[in-house]
Parts: C-alpha cells; sequence; structure tokens
C-alpha cells in the first residue's frame, strides 16, 4: 500500500512538472509571436532595429512603425487571443461541450450588436459606451442560449443548434446597422470580418482593464470548474453551489468575450482551436488550462496577424479571414472526430478527466 501510494506521488508530480514544462514553452512561444508581430510585416525589422526604434530612438520613420502602429498592434492581439481563448475554456466547461466557443454559440455576435447599437444610439463615446454595451449583449446572449438549452439539464446538441441560429440573427442585425446607419459606423466597415488594422494605444488601454479582471476572475473559477466538470450531484455534495459558479463563469466568459471584440471585432474560431490544443499539452485540469489558453490563444492570434500582413504584401488580410480558414477545417475535424456520445459532452470531460488526473 506504501509503495502504491508513493508511485501515485511519484506519477503525480511528474504530470505536475510536465504540465509546468508546457506552460513555459507556451509563453516561449507567445513571446516569439510577439517578436515576430512587432518586427514583421511590409517594411521587415531586425530585432537590433526594433530594440533601438523602442528604446534608442525618440523620432524617425522606424519609431513611428514600430512603437505607434505595431507595438499597440501586437498587445492588443495578444489580450484579444487570450481573452477569446479563455472564454472558450469557460463556456466548454459551464456547458460539457468540447463545441462551445464564444463565436460558435453566438457570444461574439450578441456583444457585436450591442455595441454597434450603443454607438448608433450614443455617438462619439466609443471608448466609454463600447465595452459596457458589448458585455450586456454577450451575457445576454449567453444567457438565453443557456435556457433555450435547459431542458431537464443541458443537452448539448440544441445548445448549438440556439446558438448557431442567435449568432445568425444576431449577424443579420450587424449587418442591417451598418446599412442602415453608414455615417455613424463607418470605421467598423471590417467589423463583422474581424482586425487588428487601425489599432492604437487608446485601443490597448480601453481593452486592459476588462481583459486584465476578465483573465483574473477567470484564474480564481478554474478549481471551482474543476469540481464542476465531475457532475452536479458530485459537485454539490462537494460543497460547491453549482447553478451560482455556471452563472460566474457565463459573466466572466461574456466579460472576455465582450473585450475581445469591442476592439478586434467578430473574430471565430479562437475560443475553439487554442483551448483544445492546449488541452491536448496540459490535460484537462482547469487551474493549468486556464493560463495555458491565454498564451496559446495570444501566440495564435499574434501569428495569424502577422501572417496577413505579410502573406500578400502590400495588401493586409484580415486576421479574420486567417482565422476562419484555419477554425472551419478544424471546427469539422472536432464534430467528426468524436462519436455522438462525446459531442453531447457527457462523457468526454470525465475520460479525460481521468485519463489526465494527477
Amino acid at each position: 500500500m506504501r509503495k502504491s501510494s508513493m508511485a501515485m506521488h511519484l506519477d503525480g508530480g511528474h504530470r505536475i512538472a510536465a504540465r509546468l514544462t508546457a506552460l513555459t514553452l507556451l509563453a516561449g512561444l507567445c513571446a516569439l509571436a510577439f517578436l515576430l508581430s512587432i518586427g514583421a510585416g511590409a517594411v521587415n525589422l531586425s530585432l537590433g532595429e526594433v530594440w533601438r526604434a523602442l528604446f534608442v530612438e525618440t523620432s524617425g520613420v522606424r519609431r513611428q512603425i514600430v512603437f505607434n502602429l505595431r507595438l499597440p498592434r501586437a498587445l492588443a492581439g495578444a489580450m484579444v487571443g487570450a481573452c477569446l481563448a479563455v472564454s472558450g475554456v469557460l463556456l466548454q466547461a459551464v456547458m460539457r461541450n468540447p463545441l462551445a466557443s464564444p463565436s460558435v454559440i453566438g457570444v461574439s455576435s450578441g456583444a457585436g450588436f450591442f455595441g454597434m447599437l450603443a454607438m448608433v444610439l450614443v455617438p462619439g463615446n466609443l471608448y466609454a459606451v463600447l465595452p459596457p454595451a458589448a458585455f450586456f449583449g454577450g451575457l445576454v446572449t449567453t444567457l438565453a442560449i443557456y435556457l433555450l438549452a435547459w431542458r431537464n439539464g443541458i443537452n448539448p446538441t440544441r445548445m448549438i443548434l440556439a446558438g448557431v441560429a442567435t449568432s445568425t440573427f444576431l449577424r443579420a442585425g450587424v449587418d442591417a446597422l451598418m446599412v442602415f446607419f453608414p455615417d455613424q459606423l463607418a470605421g467598423f466597415v471590417s467589423f463583422s470580418v474581424g482586425g487588428l488594422s487601425g489599432v492604437t494605444w487608446r485601443h490597448v488601454w480601453m481593452l486592459l482593464p476588462y481583459a486584465a479582471a476578465g483573465l483574473f476572475f477567470a484564474v480564481l473559477l478554474s478549481q471551482r470548474l474543476n469540481i464542476l466538470l465531475l457532475g452536479d450531484e458530485a459537485a454539490t455534495g462537494l460543497g460547491l453551489h453549482v447553478e451560482r459558479t455556471r452563472l460566474l463563469a457565463i459573466a466572466v466568459s461574456a466579460l472576455l468575450a465582450a473585450a475581445a471584440v469591442s476592439v478586434a471585432g467578430l473574430l471565430s474560431f479562437v475560443g475553439l482551436i487554442a483551448p483544445h490544443l492546449i488541452r491536448m499539452l496540459v490535460g484537462t485540469d482547469e487551474r493549468y488550462l486556464v493560463p495555458g489558453a491565454a498564451l496559446g490563444g495570444a501566440a495564435l492570434v499574434m501569428l495569424c496577424d502577422t501572417l496577413g500582413r505579410v502573406v500578400a504584401p502590400p495588401i493586409e488580410v484580415p486576421v479574420g479571414i486567417i482565422l476562419a480558414i484555419l477554425g472551419a477545417p478544424f471546427f469539422l475535424y472536432v464534430l467528426r472526430g468524436r462519436s455522438k456520445r462525446d459531442v453531447a459532452g457527457k462523457t468526454y470531460y470525465h475520460q479525460l478527466r481521468r485519463k489526465n488526473r494527477p
């Protein structure tokens, strides 16, 4: 018995070490993506030139390119990717569905529609009005989809169908607003595609507090999500207030999605691709999955944005198009690769948790 206990302890220690190593590698990948985002583009710059533009030069073309154009864009891209990826992790845990993500079930569309509606009703206050309105829209949309999918418990298939229908309806609302109010929404032409073109330091400072608050609360919720994934009965038996935890996670996921949408528009599939890839590296323990998804999502958006800038210069391909090209086949792969029972979400997480339990 004592040998068995020691073996289990050593095995758990090895798993923790492997997960920490994976997080370290993800942090390195994120740093590399950040450097590429600053250095690559229509005008390629070496690391030395980037360093001089940031810390030596006070004026000039390179200073303008690096400090005023690429640096805020890279920072915003990193925060947008982290927000969307962690939002996807929370939604997948709450709804026990591996296909749940802000773009798939309509949370991003709800945030975008209400954000644009606020800009029509209260013009001229972009930085004060857009994030709260987008948060309200994302929260209302998530709760509506959750209630539509509830019938003696969550039915993930019904949830996906309700989310797709809701997303289609709200995207039509976004298009209608752009048709009927072109003057008020002149700067939102690429909003429905999603992109980081035109991001400035004001966008970074607008996004920062919402992203920081959302990521902070997501980390705090991670242990509760681990318990929630055991099932409602087991979680209640362990003393967890299940519905309160779900509502908190939904609110945080809506905040994160809204923060990303308010800056980058309707980016698709980040909340689906990043959590799945990171889950393969760190397992299903939410304490490691949440920070891992944040790093992976940040790296994914920065790399796709850089690719969009260099693939066909001088034309810039919006990052939303690159993500859609990558995300649609990945979505079909996840959908096809799971059995109906796994897609329904009732055994998927429990199988992974038994496999990766420390």
